[in-house]
């Protein structure tokens, strides 16, 4: 993969917003290999008796199942296969943590596939309860059914259609791992700052916003809503969650306590300032935690 030529536009964004060197070093770099343990068919102490001498497992701090991996083919191992584990980005296990659904929940994810998040939801609701996982495109459910059957998810229906047409249901917590212009995943790809363009990211936290209210309206009393997104865009990230707060008074932003390094959430950007709330926000660089970069929120409803 060759590497990027860099915009000028995009370094003098981000130059202001982070350690732009170390950005754009870690960004040449490859992401680490990293699994999740799925708990549902087997147990992470089993799991390590499975692959004992086949891969090197080193702990994820953030999360129990989670793991740093070395070994050729991950994807080819017959465990894979079977569904005893899930190649999932170290970043991306965070959302779920930080939501906590717990058994016998009713809880959806407004933007599921491929599955990932649902997946790791399921396993921590112990196949109890009940998962809606959605998504906007018929080609897009084909990977969610595969990924979801593979490790054994029984406790998931799908729903297709666009997020924003939800209503008059009440669940008790709600994903919102939004469609976004996706600069924290330029280790995955290159093509991401090739096709980068502000306006892009303006558009983007339009259709973020309206999920997220979509959401809360969907949310019981004293419900969660963790609000996600792969991108570094303070416009999709702190701007959209400064602005849904503005927008619903009984929205109350929890901060997030992990065991993760992160950079200082935006207070200011393109002469708008937001809320001093969304510092309790996670905003992480890849360079952070040597993952990809992310962006977490945490709302509770009245």
């Amino acid at each position: 993969m060759a590497a990027p030529e860099w915009k000028q536009k995009f370094v003098e964004r981000y130059s202001g917003l982070t350690d732009i060197d170390a950005f754009l070093d870690i960004s040449l770099k490859p992401l680490r290999k990293t699994v999740r343990v799925n708990t549902i068919k087997c147990d992470i102490k089993d799991f390590k008796e499975k692959v004992e001498g086949r891969l090197n497992l080193n702990q994820i701090p953030w999360c129990k199942e989670g793991f740093f991996t070395e070994g050729a083919a991950i994807g080819n191992l017959p465990e894979h296969f079977l569904g005893y584990f899930y190649m999932q980005g170290a970043a991306s296990m965070i959302p779920p943590v930080v939501l906590s659904p717990t058994e016998n929940e009713m809880v959806l994810d407004m933007c599921a596939s491929p599955g990932s998040k649902t997946s790791q939801m399921a396993a921590m609701m112990n196949n109890t309860g009940l998962i809606v996982a959605n998504d906007n495109a018929m080609l897009r459910m084909k990977p969610l059914g595969f990924n979801l059957q593979r490790c054994g998810v029984s406790n998931t229906i799908f729903t297709l259609m666009e997020g924003r047409w939800f209503k008059d249901i009440a669940f008790d917590r709600i994903l919102v791992d939004a469609p976004c212009s996706g600069i924290g995943t330029i280790r995955k790809s290159f093509r991401t700052i090739e096709i980068w363009n502000p306006s892009f990211s303006r558009q983007m936290a339009g259709i973020q916003r309206q999920l997220l209210s979509t959401a809360f309206n969907c949310l019981k009393e004293d419900g969660t809503i963790v609000y996600s997104t792969c991108t570094l865009e303070p416009e999709e990230d702190e701007g959209v969650v400064s602005w849904f707060l503005e927008n619903h008074p009984k929205a109350k932003l929890e901060k997030i306590n992990l065991d993760i390094k992160h950079g200082k959430c935006v207070d200011e950007f393109n002469g708008k300032t937001y809320s001093s709330e969304v510092q309790k926000c996670l905003r992480i660089w890849p360079q952070d935690n040597d993952t990809e970069g992310f962006f977490v929120a945490k709302i509770r409803k009245g």
